[in-house]
């Protein structure tokens, strides 16, 4: 067992995030418990502006849940930290891009914890599934989350049956946004990452509370609370430095320098 079962780089602007816990990277209390810290932190941090969530080996991205852990007294009710389960699921706040880079087997909690990210990469030998089924559980967060992201059908034999879906079919039915392979999975993430650092952070911010304050708002109500400013995130981005530096940037025909303030 790693002695760090979560491992950060910091490279600029950029955050990476590895779970190092062999043999699987299944996550317990302990763990999930430091991806929270870890992410807090992430969102906390002015300097920081992209994160990336991968994992250590080429097999295994995430199972979700340590059993084991289970098995020897971690309740599955227990105390997961700051963000929920993984650190990211009820993170209040995070208001910064966060990319997955699938590079393995990618199931139950450890498929919610991908989900929770704005975009996902994966190896094109990554595969992806809700087993909770089998063991007489639910996939709690993936039966809110997936009907919302994928077609209706395919969300529910996912949970009802627990069946597989490969990169292909699951970048097919729009669950994750492109397949590499496994040799450029993270260098295709980094450059994803490098493009979203070098844009407005605070346009960022705005963007994820609006789509995430919207998925229990009507549309015009939405719409009215962002064209009155009352988001917060839109009510600092309007009067912010970086909103004239786009005005002023666009006019001298240059790229603008966004400071995020």
């Amino acid at each position: 067992m790693s002695e760090t079962p979560i491992k950060t780089h910091k490279d600029g602007h950029i955050l990476e995030v590895t779970i190092d816990r062999p043999k699987a990277n299944a996550i317990d209390l302990a763990t999930s418990r430091i991806m929270g810290e870890v992410f807090r932190g992430f969102r906390d941090d002015p300097e920081l502006r992209v994160a990336i969530l991968t994992a250590t080996n080429d097999k295994f991205f995430c199972p979700g849940w340590d059993l084991k852990a289970a098995a020897d007294g971690d309740a599955v009710d227990g105390d997961y930290g700051v963000g929920g389960f993984g650190g990211l699921q009820e993170l209040r706040g995070l208001n910064k891009p966060v990319i997955c880079a699938v590079n393995g087997i990618c199931c139950g909690g450890g498929l919610e914890i991908a989900l929770s990210c704005d975009i996902i990469l994966a190896a094109e030998h990554a595969t992806f599934a809700l087993p909770e089924i089998r063991s007489g559980t639910i996939a709690d967060a993936a039966s809110i989350k997936l009907p919302k992201r994928i077609p209706y059908h395919i969300a529910m034999e996912m949970l009802l049956t627990g069946r597989w879906l490969d990169a292909e079919e699951a970048a097919r039915w729009g669950m994750i946004n492109h397949v590499h392979k496994s040799e450029d999975l993270m260098g295709e993430a980094r450059n994803m990452a490098a493009l979203l650092a070098s844009g407005p952070p605070l346009v960022y911010a705005a963007i994820k509370e609006v789509v995430r304050e919207s998925e229990d708002m009507k549309f015009q109500d939405c719409l009215n609370k962002i064209t009155k400013s009352q988001f917060e995130t839109i009510d600092r981005l309007y009067h912010s430095e970086d909103q004239l530096e786009g005005a002023r940037a666009f006019a001298e025909k240059r790229d603008p320098v966004w400071k995020g303030r």
